[in-house]
């Protein structure tokens, strides 16, 4: 029978907290009297959570396993599965439990008024640190700044989504993906519900500063021309000021001052250039990179084994 409601989790080194996330998504879906499924998706664990996966769909037949060949990363993760989702709600959580179970009832209530986006907003967060709480915050308010879709603020992955928005996302095959961008920019009726995201249940974070700032980076360059533009503005303001100089030098010159003699003004003018170009090169490197990515065409993601092996890649 077809579940009504999939929720898949991306797993990676997870496996102390598997058996606790299917004990609390079993007791809070249980009685709701939906029917659903659970798609653990193995992105390359190598602490023993890929066996503690194939345990978990071999005993329970709702949970299905997706086994990457290697680790392809988060948002790759929950892109397979969303693939082999399902049901006609389909919930994105973290297998940490920092996503509390019980709110997905509070988004199926959401989607049952005819919300096909429902994501689920921060306004509180447990067991994070000062600088973690600050960068994230920072984070999505630049991202809703410059990104040309209205990306809600504090919210992350953890949501639920349509069968039809789920449709609309699995023909998007861009490689370097920002789901909660995605789901933003392809529009429908969509409303946010505020919960309390806890601790981790055990583990350390799968998403430093440094996967964050790729994240980010993804962020702006897939939704953004603005550090494109930024490369424009900064060779107005290298201009502007090399134009207010010229006259400057002239009117020091000729009054024999001895600032402007000798080579130190030249070198200064050539390395605030130099950096100029430098960056906007960079920039410009970043967008044509992500080019070179897309038009070789590779899978997403290869898939070593899953519970029913359908197909071997997407």
């Amino acid at each position: 029978m077809t579940p009504e409601v999939s929720i898949i989790a991306p797993v990676f080194n997870e496996i102390d907290c598997l058996d606790e996330l299917y004990r609390q998504l079993s007791e809070v879906m249980d009685p709701s009297g939906y029917s659903w499924e659970l798609i653990l998706i193995d992105d390359g664990s190598q602490d023993g959570s890929t066996e503690k996966i194939r345990a978990l769909a071999q005993k329970f037949e709702r949970v299905r396993a997706v086994v990457f060949a290697r680790n392809f990363g988060h948002q790759i993760a929950v892109t397979a599965g969303l693939d082999y989702s399902r049901g006609q709600a389909v919930v994105i959580i973290d297998a940490d439990l920092q996503d509390p179970p019980e709110v997905i009832l509070d988004l199926i209530r959401k989607w049952k008024e005819g919300y096909q986006v429902v994501f689920a907003v921060r306004a509180e967060r447990e067991g994070e640190t000062w600088f973690k709480k600050t960068s994230a915050a920072l984070f999505y308010r630049i991202i809703f700044r410059i990104t040309d879709v209205r990306i809600p603020l504090d919210t992350g992955d953890f949501r639920l989504l349509d069968r039809q928005v789920v449709n609309v996302l699995n023909r998007m095959r861009e490689r370097h993906r920002f789901l909660r961008g995605m789901s933003a920019w392809i529009g429908f009726r969509q409303i946010g519900v505020p919960y309390r995201r806890s601790a981790r249940f055990a583990g350390e974070t799968k998403y430093p500063f440094r996967k964050m700032l790729k994240l980010a980076l993804n962020a702006v360059t897939g939704f953004s021309y603005f550090p494109l533009q930024l490369a424009t503005y900064l060779g107005f303001v290298s201009a502007g000021i090399s134009i207010l100089a010229i006259p400057v030098v002239v009117v020091f010159r000729l009054m024999g001052n001895q600032t402007f003699f000798g080579q130190a003004t030249t070198l200064i003018s050539v390395l605030f250039l130099g950096g100029v170009q430098l960056i906007s090169l960079g920039i410009l490197g970043e967008y044509i990179g992500r080019i070179y990515d897309e038009v070789k065409g590779r899978p997403l993601y290869i898939v070593n084994e899953t519970s029913e092996m359908p197909e071997s890649d997407k």
